[in-house]
């Protein structure tokens, strides 16, 4: 079942068995407040269970670009597009979250995979050393570490 993420009212509903439950719904939260102030997009999420075909895209992304597999269990995803930007992600249970953003229909596309760390995670296993992080501040999330990478291929 879809759930619509309220960034005024930050819950953990869908996040509960994450360690870093609260920081997690604060960086979901974050992410519905920027699609809801930026684009008037209200950020809907479904459990992973209930959506394989955006985890298969955003892990096939994953594998293809950098041979990356997460060990992490997934919680939740979302995906939707605003404007001419697909735009997909996936919550893990770690308190990691990873989002592609592919541009459709630009002479000059932009296409990333943005990963984010929750606060109170350490950096999974899979991403040590191969990526640096900036800090970001946010007052639902605490501190967010972020990082991306360059989407080459065509998905």
């Amino acid at each position: 079942m879809s759930y619509i993420v309220d960034f005024k009212n930050v819950s953990t509903v869908g996040l509960e068995s994450s360690p870093v439950a609260e920081a997690l719904a604060g960086l979901r939260a974050n992410e519905a407040r920027y699609f809801m102030n930026k684009y008037k997009h209200e950020f809907t999420v479904m459990p992973a269970s209930e959506s394989s075909e955006t985890l298969d895209y955003v892990n096939r992304i994953l594998k293809e670009e950098r041979d990356i597999e997460f060990a992490a269990k997934p919680l939740e995803t979302s995906r939707f597009q605003v404007e001419n930007i697909k735009i997909a992600y996936v919550f893990y249970e770690d308190g990691l979250s990873i989002n592609v953003m592919y541009t459709v229909d630009d002479p000059k596309p932009k296409r990333a995979v943005g990963l984010k760390l929750s606060e109170g995670m350490e950096v999974p296993k899979e991403l040590e050393g191969k990526f640096k992080f900036a800090r970001q501040k946010s007052k639902l999330a605490g501190t967010i570490r972020g990082s991306y990478f360059v989407i080459k291929g065509e998905y």
